[in-house]
This record gives C-alpha cells, structure tokens and sequence, in this order.
C-alpha cells in the first residue's frame, strides 16, 4: 500500500497550478530550436514557391475578348431584334374609295364607274394663306386629257418625264384667289397616298424619289435611274391601272 503522501508529491510533479504550462521535454526543445527547421520558413511559403514552379498548380487564364465601346454582343442584337421583325402581308385597308386592298393601286375606270364614281377628291393647302380644303376633280374628263397627251408625246419624252411634270404647276386657291400657290398634300406613310388623286393633277412630281420608287416597286414597273426616269413610270402605271387594255409602257 502506498503512502499518501508520495502520492501527493507525484500529483505535483504532472499537474501545475491553474494558469501554469507544462514543461517540455529536452529532446522535443532541442527539435523545435533546430536552426534547419527555421530556416525554412513558414509552410505557407513553400507551398507558394512550389506552385510558381509547378505548371500544374498556375491558374489558367482564359482570353477576354473585349468589344468596341458602344457595339452589342451578337448574341444581344440577335435577341433585340428577332422580337421586332414583324412581315407585312400584302393587303392593307383601303386609303379611298377607289382604292384597292394591294398598296399603290387603283380600281380601273370601269370598275368606278360602275360603282357611281365620276370624281376624284384630296386634300390641298395653300402656300400663301395656309388654307386647307378638297378639291374635287373630275374623273372621265382629267383622264381623257391626260391619256391623250402621254399617247402623243410618248416617243418624244424617250421614257423620261417632261419638264412641267418634274415641276409641276400648283392649283388655284378658291380661299385667297391667287393662282399657282396650293399644293396636295401628300401623306407620310407612302401606302396612304392618293395617287390617283396627283395623277389627274397632273402634281405627281411633288412627290420624293423615294416615294415615287414605293409606286413602281408595288406595280412591277421601272424603278432605277433618275427621278424624271422613275416619274415617267409612275405616269405610265397609273393610266395602266385606270385602263388595263392601254399600251403607255415598253412592257404594257
């Protein structure tokens, strides 16, 4: 049986009091003040060394393929667009009454006068006092007189609009009574145009080569060149659509 006492004193030597660390042995001090151990460092700083050496541990770096400032993304332009592409079909609703549903073209004169139309109207406005109001023109009488100067003129004009169709005299105002001063107004969207209004006015050189260009593109008819070339066109397939059986144009 063992004294208390020597047990007591045993208890001293493992177990210091609160707060007091125990002491080491000599063999692990002289391990952890081995000069080779601290010349090397941290752990941190070999594990770098030896993935700056290592191609396996270097982050690969993928391109960037940078845009100019402003441009989108193909992928974006793609998107942006492919909502907002919408086809347009090829009957619209008729601007006027002897209008057909196809843009840029008018029932024929048998079909208006079958129909009880023997006047044409638009809208004008004055360049002197601003005044707007219709004109009524009428129909059979405008279109004989037109015809019959394109027919006897045609080989002369050698597919090229004359000079008083390029600039064409203006209307009489019956509002301040002065002469050559009112012109048609023509509509912003081209499908809207009363064509057949500026026709019988003989005021279709008014009209935009751009907006000339819409009339011939819709009725298959002769569209590059000039502008007195296009307005010949123009001329030539409205009295086609009036009288269908008539020769005005090389392919009529």
């Amino acid at each position: 049986m063992s004294d208390p006492e020597d047990e007591e004193d045993s208890l001293r030597l493992t177990l210091g009091p609160p707060g007091s660390s125990s002491r080491l042995s000599s063999s692990q001090d002289l391990f952890l003040r081995s000069p080779t151990l601290q010349q090397q460092g941290p752990l941190l700083s070999v594990v770098t060394s030896l993935s700056e050496e290592d191609e396996h541990y270097r982050p690969r770096r993928t391109p960037v393929r940078t845009l100019p400032p402003g441009s989108i993304c193909p992928s974006e332009r793609l998107s942006a667009t492919s909502g907002n592409l919408t086809k347009k079909g090829p009957h619209v609703t008729p601007p006027f009454l002897w209008s057909t549903e196809y843009r840029a073209k008018n029932h024929s004169l048998e079909w208006m006068f079958r129909h009880g139309l023997t006047s044409i109207s638009g809208e004008v406005q004055c360049k002197r006092c601003d005044g707007m109001t219709t004109v009524e023109v009428n129909l059979q009488a405008a279109f004989v007189q037109l015809e019959r100067y394109f027919l006897e003129n045609k080989h002369s004009m050698h597919d090229r609009a004359p000079k008083h169709w390029m600039v064409p005299r203006l209307l009489d105002c019956t509002l301040c009574h002065q002469n050559d001063c009112v012109k048609p107004i023509i509509a912003e969207k081209k499908r809207e145009i009363n064509w057949l209004f500026l026709l019988l006015t003989q005021t279709l050189g008014l009209c935009t080569l751009d907006q000339l260009k819409f009339f011939c593109k819709h009725n298959d008819k002769h569209r590059t060149g000039a502008k007195d070339r296009v307005l010949y066109s123009t001329y030539g397939g409205l009295l086609k659509q009036l009288n269908p059986a008539g020769k005005y144009l090389p392919n009529d």
